[in-house]
């Protein structure tokens, strides 16, 4: 496994606490990973990250592959030199942008064709380049290439993209092997929302023996009991002594009902999206800041929150920025969402270590106000 091993330290439940080790550091698990799509964490720098309590970033192998180019990063030094970043960075396989970014795709055996949504080049990526370009990155931990299905997915369509991807996954892991690299490769459990199918691909994916493991194809337009029941089958049958990656996911609640069933990494826009948006997290809920009853408001966004935007500035201040567009808004209410999916992690963490989870986790849905059940609104 190289530089990346992973140690767990305590369970409560299904819930897990553990540290993830890899070349550029560790991770306390569970965690949330900051999306980094183009090497940035959208109007953040490294240090507001390392302020916000991150310890990874999630970077993306298919707009890095268009924008600036992985050799261009490989010539300058890697991710994390070019983009100031000293901590572990995963790269997800852009099987997903292939999905819902890129024109003309066309889907075969050798992988996919498709024509950037950039500048309209035509691209290709293989199992075996979809590897050799997160090795040129030099990132920590790397994915196959997959084929990503929208919800509802019949059991014969999903049948087939499942087998393509297990197919695509060898052929993965042997150029992942051949190269000698030292980062760790994820092998992804895809089935969509059928049981029989999502049993067969931890089996054929646990058979290769890999150093973790992520939860594909979810949070694709599926009711909200289904995420979860997937979630609780996918997890409970992969190795406990591997981390397990839910992609994609997702909203406050979402993480903690995901870790109550023994998910620990984490990756979703929703803080830096929604931050843009106008909308802010706190433990009672969201807030859109725009709104009208904010405008002589001389509270912080969040009394218990320790970021910059918090300590320093009124509700009134932030929503002023925001309406008239001063990129201030943007950098502080970014800060202020990560910041805030950080510390629901943090405590998550100690509640888990202190036996006292399900209290937690009771807790934090009761004020947030969340039905886990309910329907994902739009962003």
């Amino acid at each position: 496994m190289g530089d990346f091993s992973f140690v767990l330290d305590a369970v409560d439940g299904a819930a897990r606490v553990g540290r993830m080790l890899t070349a550029h550091g560790h991770v306390d698990t569970p965690a949330f990973m900051a999306v980094a799509t183009q090497g940035s964490v959208k109007s953040l720098s490294p240090d507001d990250l390392v302020a916000a309590g991150s310890q990874i970033v999630l970077a993306n192998t298919y707009h890095l592959m268009l924008r600036p180019g992985h050799e261009l990063v490989r010539e300058l030094g890697g991710l994390h030199r070019f983009m100031g970043w000293d901590g572990p960075i995963l790269t997800d396989s852009g099987g997903f942008q292939v999905w819902s970014l890129a024109k003309l795709r066309r889907i075969a055996e050798e992988g996919v064709e498709f024509r950037s949504h950039v500048d309209g080049s035509l691209r290709a990526l293989s199992p075996e380049s979809c590897v050799a370009i997160q090795h040129a990155l030099g990132v920590d931990v790397l994915h196959p290439l997959d084929e990503c299905l929208a919800h509802p997915a019949t059991m014969l369509e999903t049948e087939r993209s499942l087998g393509l991807t297990q197919r695509w996954l060898v052929r993965a892991v042997a150029a992942h092997r051949a190269a000698g690299a030292p980062a760790a490769l994820f092998g992804i459990v895809q089935g969509g929302s059928h049981e029989a199918l999502r049993r067969q691909a931890v089996e054929q994916t646990c058979a290769l023996g890999l150093p973790g493991h992520a939860i594909g194809g979810l949070a694709v337009g599926e009711p909200k009991p289904v995420m979860y029941d997937i979630t609780e089958l996918v997890a409970g049958l992969l190795p406990a002594d591997r981390p397990r990656y839910l992609m994609g996911v997702g909203k406050p609640p979402d993480l903690v009902e995901a870790v109550a069933r023994g998910v620990d990494l984490f990756d979703c826009v929703l803080p830096t999206r929604n931050a843009r948006n106008g909308q802010v997290f706190t433990p009672d809920g969201p807030l859109n800041i725009a709104n009208a009853r904010f405008a002589r408001d001389p509270a912080p966004l969040d009394a218990e929150c320790a970021c910059e935007g918090c300590r320093s500035f009124s509700r009134a201040y932030l929503r002023h920025l925001f309406g008239a567009r001063e990129l201030l808004a943007y950098r502080l209410l970014t800060l202020h969402n990560v910041t805030f999916y950080q510390r629901l992690m943090r405590d998550a963490r100690r509640a888990i270590a202190a036996g006292s989870f399900r209290a937690f986790r009771n807790g934090f849905l009761a004020r947030y106000g969340a039905d886990p059940t309910a329907e994902e609104e739009s962003a």
